[in-house]
């Protein structure tokens, strides 16, 4: 993508009422934002969904002299700029109709090949969302996964500064141009998750601060990521939103219980009630339920151990392989008396202390 490519897509941007899902359309229609933008207009009038109030001021000198401006702002500042028909656009965004036209990007990030999880919640963790969490991120680790959020107070920094302390890359989604940070008192975080990843936003440098970037920020959230994780949430907040975005966009959606007298976990309580999220209790239900298996991943397998500790529904597991040889899932739950989801559970438990190893066909046996 050349520059004089660029300012043509930032132009069309700019032009008020129309959003990126008018605006891929148009591209799709005319080939390019340069063809938008010099399309005659009773051209574009033909096209379904497009109306006069649209492109009314499409040609306005004033989109390109503010794409401009803002291309300056890129330049100066080592900003990359991801078109949603890029290799390098995140493969799933592209799959959201309303995913952006264009991301801006710092840091160094690196998507290729990753995996990628969401995690959000309340702006008032509790104790026991940070624990989760730290226990959440400590068991994934193994995986190398990419940990997104907003990078807002509570469960979102505590989910980026664990992964920077587990060296795993963090990516920061901002409401706001790459020209500030939210909140001010982050400024610290700034660099640490530059170093171990970076932050995208779809807001301008010149973008108005305003409340409902927020909600628009959360379709980044929710469509960069194969799963999103809700921690903690009261009744209402952000991350009910995001997990509601990531339902539509037909993504997992995990939340982690509490009791009910727990303010703060009655979001999570009624995304289970209803539904909308599978209840997680262990964290490596989420590698069981994405699918994700050692192998696939740069860090090595964990060898075998000599003396490893196992919990007792681990030693039964053990016995069984030992016993009867490398045997169907289905088969190891029927036989040690426990559900399907547990089984998967502890054998990958096991998988990570070195004692098991998956094949082909939700086999299993023993190192």
């Amino acid at each position: 993508m050349t520059n004089q490519d660029l300012i043509y897509i930032l132009a069309l941007q700019h032009v008020p009422k129309i959003g990126d899902v008018t605006a891929k359309k148009l591209i799709s229609h005319c080939g390019s934002a340069e063809a938008v933008l010099k399309e005659k207009k009773t051209n574009l009038l033909k096209i379904d969904g497009i109306g006069l109030t649209m492109i009314k001021n499409l040609c306005a000198s004033k989109h390109l002299k503010a794409a401009e401006t803002e291309l300056q702002f890129i330049k100066d500042n080592d900003i990359t700029c991801l078109y949603f028909t890029d290799d390098d656009y995140p493969t799933k965004l592209k799959h959201c109709i309303d995913g952006p036209m264009v991301l801006f990007q710092s840091g160094n990030i690196n998507l290729q090949k990753r995996r990628l999880i969401s995690i959000v919640g309340t702006r008032k963790i509790t104790s026991y969302g940070v624990s989760f969490c730290e226990k959440l991120i400590d068991q994934l680790a193994a995986f190398d996964p990419v940990i997104v959020s907003g990078f807002a107070y509570g469960t979102d920094i505590t989910a980026h500064k664990l992964a920077i302390k587990h060296k795993l890359q963090t990516i920061g989604c901002l409401a706001h141009g790459l020209n500030q940070i939210y909140p001010k008192s982050h400024k610290k975080y700034v660099t640490d998750v530059n170093r171990n990843g970076g932050f995208l936003t779809d807001f301008w440098s010149t973008s108005s601060f305003d409340r409902n970037n927020f909600l628009k920020r959360n379709r980044i959230i929710a469509g960069i990521s194969e799963a999103t994780i809700v921690i903690e949430s009261a009744s209402k907040g952000g991350s009910l939103v995001t997990a509601d975005i990531a339902n539509s966009y037909n993504r997992d959606v995990f939340a982690v219980p509490g009791r009910a007298t727990d303010n703060q976990s009655i979001g999570c309580n009624n995304l289970i009630k209803t539904q909308q999220a599978h209840l997680l209790s262990n964290p490596l239900d989420i590698a069981y339920m994405l699918n994700w298996q050692l192998e696939d991943f740069k860090k090595p397998v964990i060898q075998k151990r000599l003396f490893v500790e196992l919990t007792s529904e681990e030693k039964v597991i053990y016995n069984f392989l030992k016993e009867n040889d490398k045997q169907l899932l289905d088969v190891i739950a029927l036989e040690c008396q426990m559900p399907i989801f547990k089984a998967a559970s502890i054998l990958l438990t096991m998988e990570l202390k070195g004692i098991t190893r998956p094949l082909p066909g939700k086999l299993f046996e023993l190192v």
